[in-house]
């Protein structure tokens, strides 16, 4: 494809997006509209002042009788003030439409990037700037692109209209200063700046990423030694990034000059045509001053122009995340409704993954029965295919062979929005949020009332610390958990998936980081909590507390080499029966210490 070719299929791609972002605006379009009302009347405010204020002071040096003053006296202090009150009015209006509308707009996108499961550590800042840094570009789309222009439109018409009635052959000149302003400068800021805008969203995500790299991942740049080199590249992006910005900005100087240059021309010729036309001096005045004050608001479309084209690679970054399909009552939803959460028999049958051709396969010919009310653990070694079976059953791992069902239908019908409704839990990148112990407790069920709240943290084993907060549910854990323990965290995101209650609960090392007496009492409290029509799989290296379940696997290389229950497992040689008593040693001589 060709350079135009290429530039035909952005400018397609970005006009979609700003369709799809006004298709998302439009319960918020009599706000838009009342606050493009307010900028065009806080605009023809301030023309009218100009216009006013310089008949006054013209007027006013001849000394006419003081009578014949009143009236524009009064209408420049009305101006004044009237200007003040909608500008006011018009931000006010503006930015509770806006904000609002960005609401649901970034809500939307972390609900796609949400059910796109994406766990590379490398996306996670650029995730992060596509939820903050890019929506933004959603926000200023409104208040800095459409809002001005409408605006700048509506004022340049009237005063076209009203230079026709006072001077019609000034129009001519007034016309073609407005064109300057109004198309030909923002066409001009746009080429200038269409490449080096559209290289600074990109180059923000990449330095969110080194960012998130060099803080959440200090210790182990530290361990390789390569902070350095991390440092470096990040420094180079940074000053890259600086580059471009000061780019732009020597871009939009030149431009704003040119800008100048058009106002102060475009008024010099309408005075002129006036006065060559025998227009009386005073209203010569007046259309000068009006002249520049028009221009100057036409001028805005310039900044429109600049902003939309900087804007244009963050859209176009927004722009599948707003159209992707989640669930959120998109038509996908809609086609597929939710069947009862309960009563959904899992199966997968042979399943084969392989992350790269030629491979070893991470699961070889697995298969699971998972029906309503069956408890299954899986156990084994580090790197056996345990966290694969995991993505595999909640959709987030698409299998090479074989087939997955959900109440007999294909895993793949379902829409990611359904998914964790339907199987999900507490996985091994469960994330705490930034709030409190009852907010990150309902997200796994928003309409939990404070005795399933209690039931499910005392399930979990943290209602006891719950309790002993000074702010109770109230309680602030701090980002990603940072105020609890290990333990207390993990209990959190415990209580999260059991009120969630998914037909299928996954439970990946739900009693990690507690001591054995406590994982052993958590384990049980958890397994007795969930509803007996509710299938388990639970993943573990514990092996105490799995007599309870119906059925144990034990993987390694992506093969299931003992199945059974536990008595019979502990009844056959094999890894599962050397692993229990590794496990027996190990606790009697801790508990040999304790004892000492």
């Amino acid at each position: 494809m060709n350079e135009q070719g290429r530039q035909q299929q952005d400018r397609q791609q970005v006009l979609g997006t700003e369709r799809a972002v006004l298709r998302l605006a439009r319960p918020y379009l009599a706000r838009l509209l009342g606050a493009g009302l307010l900028a065009a009347g806080t605009e023809l405010a301030g023309l009218a002042l100009m216009a006013t204020a310089t008949w006054l002071l013209i007027t006013a040096a001849g000394q006419p009788p003081l009578d014949v003053l009143t009236v524009a006296i009064v209408a420049v202090r009305a101006l004044a003030i009237g200007r003040g009150v909608l500008r006011y009015t018009e931000r006010l209006a503006g930015h509770d439409a806006t904000l609002r509308f960005v609401t649901d707009v970034r809500a939307r996108v972390f609900a796609t990037l949400a059910g796109r499961r994406t766990t590379a550590a490398e996306h996670t800042g650029d995730s992060l700037s596509r939820l903050v840094s890019d929506v933004e570009a959603v926000q200023d789309l409104l208040l800095r692109v459409l809002v001005p222009a409408g605006a700048a439109a509506v004022v340049s018409l009237l005063a076209i209209a009203g230079t026709a009635v006072i001077a019609p052959a000034a129009t001519a000149p007034l016309v073609a200063g407005l064109l300057l302003a109004g198309i030909v400068l923002p066409v001009a800021a746009t080429a200038l700046t269409r490449r080096t805008a559209d290289r600074v969203a990109p180059l923000r995500g990449a330095l969110a990423v080194d960012a998130v790299d060099l803080t959440h991942g200090a210790a182990d740049l530290a361990a390789f030694g390569a902070t350095r080199t991390a440092l470096e590249r990040a420094d180079g992006r940074a000053r890259e990034l600086a580059g471009l910005e000061r780019r732009l900005a020597a871009a939009g100087w030149a431009i704003d000059g040119l800008g100048v240059l058009v106002s102060g021309a475009t008024s010099a010729a309408v005075a002129a045509t006036a006065l060559s036309a025998g227009v009386d001096g005073v209203l010569v005045g007046v259309l000068a001053v009006g002249t520049l004050a028009a221009v100057e608001v036409t001028l805005a479309l310039v900044g429109a122009a600049r902003q939309w084209t900087q804007l244009r690679a963050a859209l176009r970054r927004v722009a599948p995340l707003l159209t992707d399909e989640v669930g959120d009552g998109s038509a996908a939803d809609r086609e597929t409704p939710v069947l009862d959460v309960a009563h959904h028999d899992c199966t997968v049958h042979e399943v084969t993954v392989r992350y790269r051709a030629g491979a070893p396969a991470a699961l070889d010919r697995v298969s699971l029965d998972l029906p309503a009310g069956r408890r299954v653990a899986v156990v084994g070694p580090s790197g056996a295919g345990k966290s694969t079976l995991i993505g595999v059953l909640t959709g987030a791992v698409v299998p090479d062979e074989g087939r997955v069902t959900l109440g007999g239908r294909e895993l793949s019908a379902y829409p990611a929005g359904q998914l964790p409704r339907l199987v999900g839990g507490l996985l091994a990148e469960a994330y705490v949020f930034h709030a409190s112990v009852r907010e990150n407790l309902l997200l796994g069920r928003a309409d939990a009332s404070d005795d399933e709240l209690t039931a499910a943290t005392g399930a979990a084993g943290l209602l006891d610390w719950v309790r002993e907060q000074p702010a109770g549910w109230d309680t602030v854990v701090g980002e990603d958990g940072g105020q609890l323990s290990g333990g207390q965290r993990q209990r959190l995101a415990l209580a999260r998936a059991l009120l969630a209650r998914p037909s299928v609960l996954v439970l990946d090392e739900p009693t990690e980081g507690l001591d054995p007496a406590a994982a052993d009492r958590v384990l049980a409290a958890a397994t007795e909590a969930i509803p007996a029509d509710h299938s388990v799989l639970l993943v573990t290296h514990r092996l105490h507390g799995l007599d309870r379940y119906d059925e144990i696997l034990v993987l390694d290389s992506g093969r299931v080499l003992q199945r059974g229950r536990h008595a019979d497992l502990l009844d056959q040689p094999g890894w599962y029966r050397e692993q229990w008593l590794a496990q027996e040693a190990a606790e009697g001589g801790y508990l040999a210490l304790t004892v000492h």
